[in-house]
């Protein structure tokens, strides 16, 4: 009896691995969004070594490149794929490093750098972000297979939050200090990351009330957004006092601290099932209706949680792993159409979507917007993106349970939907950039959460890592394009020899050819969508139930 319980024990910590991952997931990607923030500090870089414009430009190019192009975070992911922590201690000493060579330069602690060595930094800084985006959102894929629509919606929605989370600490602690705030972000990611990282472990089961538990997690999840966008109209309409700002952001940990709370519940459930199952091997699985699961050969059983009684599950061919599911590698998966459709579809979607807000503010400018609005808009983006994030996470999970519907649609519809707000922005009426970027802001950040996604149902899990990260470099490609050849080239036209543009024909072409570009990117999304939509009726769809029988 004795040697039941330890072993009991045992394996309840171990299941309860995954429930200690993703609270400690969801917090460092609360701390990792520090490339959102950029337009914080960057007027400190240009001011203190007497950049223009371009140059600053050109080192925010070098941010952008940094917190896209995670191929090495992945590869790193694949070859260690049981040990994540080292892909964390890989970003935190890039995040450290980066940021603390930029305070260092900003700051004259050393002599004044090239331009090109400041795009090092930014670039070593950013790219950091690849390296916990990649350890947590992989893992929580891996933790959770069967929910992990909602699973990449959590990770990357809590990363669209971080930003806001971010001006928050600087407005409480830093505020009028840009420069301190450069150390901030070279210390708070890398400290977070370092002492969480030993939870972010792979640790895959299904268990009983998981959807339960992750819709908790979505609960705070939305509920902090909305606080967050509480306090950034309340900021953006008056001056808080010191007193306020400390205030609010007290209850903001508050909000962050209470998915500890989930985890604490869902280890004691988990806990009291192994102690009322203390027979049951590290290899069993249960479902959603509290059924323990176990194979047997090719075949696959169900039994209650009671352990009375066996029930077989038929496997058809099928509900077997097809051609498809094989864990592709990089180079495999580029031999495939449904790769370079995907990749095809991302670069119009996030590249549009990067480029408004890269411009949002010479755009507000342009339309007669003031400051205050305008500096309202660029906050609340990320709000935007994080309900793009999490929300097409969840729904499009939600209609693959309910009745197989391909993940691809959702992207469909997105790329529609971001055509619209491009279009609506163009017009140029009053409010009509309020109206657009929300449409562009939830779209794009829905890109994000639906192409990790994807990518894991028709390429398989074991090089997630490496393959997301390779196709997101469309972001950057299609941005560049969208951002230097038709957004800067346009406006420089219509501005003529004068130093700024007023007027919605400054970007109305622009963002024409950016609605052109989403309807292009939806097309794209709606050949691939066809071409897997019996894959997901057929493998991910059957899979799917077969684990809530």
């Amino acid at each position: 009896m004795g040697e039941d319980r330890e072993n009991s024990n045992t394996r309840s910590s171990k299941r309860t691995q995954r429930w200690a991952m993703m609270v400690a997931g969801i917090w460092i990607q609360c701390a990792s969004g520090s490339s959102y923030t950029f337009s914080i500090y960057s007027s400190s870089i240009k001011s203190a070594l007497s950049y223009d414009q371009s140059t600053l430009d050109t080192i925010a190019s070098a941010k952008d490149v940094g917190a896209n192009l995670g191929v090495l975070s992945g590869i790193l992911y694949s070859a260690v794929p049981g040990s994540p922590w080292l892909v964390h201690v890989a970003g935190a000493v890039q995040c450290f490093v980066g940021y603390l060579m930029l305070w260092l330069c900003v700051t004259g602690r050393v002599e004044t750098p090239a331009v090109w060595q400041m795009c090092v930094y930014m670039f070593l800084a950013s790219h950091a972000q690849t390296f916990f985006n990649t350890a947590n959102v992989v893992t929580a894929v891996r933790n959770f297979p069967k929910r992990r629509g909602t699973a990449v919606g959590l990770m990357k929605g809590f990363l669209g939050l971080s930003g806001a989370i971010l001006i928050q600490v600087y407005e409480t602690i830093f505020r009028g200090q840009p420069t301190s705030y450069i150390l901030l972000l070279a210390i708070l990611p890398t400290v977070v990351s370092l002492l969480l990282m030993y939870f972010i472990k792979v640790d895959p089961k299904i268990e009983p009330d998981e959807k339960t538990y992750l819709n908790y997690f979505s609960l705070i999840a939305m509920i902090l957004a909305g606080y967050l966008v509480v306090i950034i109209i309340w900021e953006n309409i008056q001056t808080p006092g010191s007193i306020a700002y400390i205030v609010t952001f007290l209850i903001l940990l508050l909000t962050l601290l209470s998915p500890l709370s989930v985890a604490l519940r869902a280890q004691s459930k988990t806990s009291w099932l192994a102690s009322q199952s203390p027979n049951i091997d590290d290899t069993t699985l249960m479902d959603d209706d509290g059924h323990v699961c176990t194979t047997k050969g090719e075949e696959l059983y169900s039994r209650d949680s009671d352990g009375t009684d066996y029930h077989q599950i038929s496997i058809d061919d099928d509900m077997k792993p097809s051609q498809r599911e094989d864990n592709l590698t990089v180079l495999q998966a580029m031999l495939t159409w449904d790769f370079w459709l995907l990749f095809t579809a991302m670069a119009c979607g996030m590249g549009s979507g990067l480029a408004t807000i890269n411009n949002m503010s010479q755009l507000g400018e342009s339309l007669g917007y003031t400051t205050t609005e305008i500096s309202t808009l660029v906050s609340l983006w990320s709000i935007w993106n994080f309900l793009g994030r999490f929300g097409a996470g969840y729904v499009s999970e939600y209609f693959l349970h309910r009745a197989g519907y391909a993940r691809p649609l959702f992207m469909v519809i997105t790329m529609a939907a971001m055509a619209i707000g491009h279009g609506v922005i163009s017009s140029g009426f009053r409010g009509a950039l309020y109206v657009g970027s929300i449409l562009v802001g939830v779209c794009y950040g829905s890109q994000w959460s639906l192409m990790p996604t994807i990518s894991s149902e028709i390429f398989g899990l074991r090089n997630l890592g490496t393959l997301f990260n390779t196709i997101s470099i469309a972001s950057p490609i299609g941005s560049y394009i969208l951002s230097v050849w038709v957004v800067g080239y346009i406006y420089d036209l219509e501005a003529s020899d004068k130093e700024s543009c007023s007027g919605t024909h400054c970007f109305m072409v622009s963002f024409l050819i950016m609605a052109s570009a989403a309807l292009i990117g939806c097309l794209v999304a709606s050949v691939l969508y066809f071409r897997t939509r019996r894959f997901y009726q057929e493998v991910v769809y059957i899979r799917v139930r077969s684990a809530q029988m």
